[in-house]
């Protein structure tokens, strides 16, 4: 069974036991040879980046009410101490950290100012922080995994990218047997309530994989505002770099095939083995 950590959130984090563990990396073991047989070189992230990078990205005007920030302690007197679990806002430094609510940002960041190849593909897993309205145990948690895939480069690069996936996650739910549903969603990246519509300009796509009303996985395209914003070119033409990803929550599929398998992960990650 998870440990529900001790939280003002009831359960919005938990620590894994040995057997969710297992099945855990069991799953990205799969995803990420998915990637590396489509040709995607992985990177490592931080867990945290500089809020001006994060600022790049609208993140703080589309989605404020998801984000986390955090900055140091302020120790030049007499060092703070927490009340009922929380420090004073006196206590802290200004926030210059932000915690990433999705993991793809990594990949555009490394790639910043850079001339990628057309055909660029990365991987990489990050954890993601999100403030949300309430918790649901593996289904939806505060701070969770997220592998992705990242294509940069040209646009029929990122529709490759994006098709060959979708393919992958539909055969491999399909010989798991998870029901799903493919729904086309708003990417919340892009959501803007005043009056500049970033949509006029991206168009973005996104494809949500749902089990039993739970996204999973999904398939995303953002035209070149990634590569306008990171200045990412494309080598050759010098053109803005178009991107898409796809992205996996890790707990979330651990929640669904928990439910599958009637809390049975052993046979649970038998059933991925096989069907990897």
């Amino acid at each position: 069974m998870t440990a529900p950590i001790s939280t003002a959130q009831g359960d919005a984090l938990t620590i894994l036991d040995p057997d969710q563990s297992d099945l855990l990396r069991e799953l990205d073991r799969t995803i990420t040879r998915w990637a590396d047989e489509a040709g995607a070189r992985e990177i490592i992230p931080p867990p945290v980046y500089p809020l001006r990078d994060l600022e790049k990205f609208d993140v703080y005007e589309n989605f404020p009410h998801l984000q986390f920030v955090g900055g140091p302690l302020d120790v030049t007197g007499t060092p703070p101490k927490p009340v009922d679990g929380a420090f004073a806002p006196g206590d802290v430094d200004p926030p210059f950290l932000g915690l990433p609510h999705s993991t793809c940002y990594g990949a555009y960041l490394y790639a910043e100012n850079r001339a990628v190849a057309p055909d660029t593909t990365l991987t990489l897993i990050n954890r993601c922080f999100r403030n949300e309205d309430k918790y649901e145990g593996l289904r939806r948690l505060l701070s969770f995994q997220m592998r992705e895939i990242v294509a940069i480069g040209s646009l029929e690069h990122t529709q490759e990218i994006n098709a060959r996936f979708t393919d992958r996650i539909e055969r491999f739910a399909k010989d798991l047997g998870i029901g799903l549903v493919k729904e086309v969603a708003t990417d919340p990246f892009f959501e803007r309530d005043s009056g500049r519509a970033l949509l006029q300009r991206l168009s973005p796509v996104k494809h949500e994989f749902q089990a039993d009303g739970l996204a999973i996985a999904s398939v995303n395209t953002h035209r070149n505002f990634f590569g306008e914003r990171c200045h990412i070119t494309v080598e050759g033409t010098g053109e803005h770099a178009y991107t898409g990803c796809v992205a996996f929550g890790l707990e979330r599929w651990l929640a669904v095939l928990s439910d599958l398998f009637d809390g049975d992960l052993k046979r649970a990650r038998a059933a991925v083995d096989a069907a990897s």
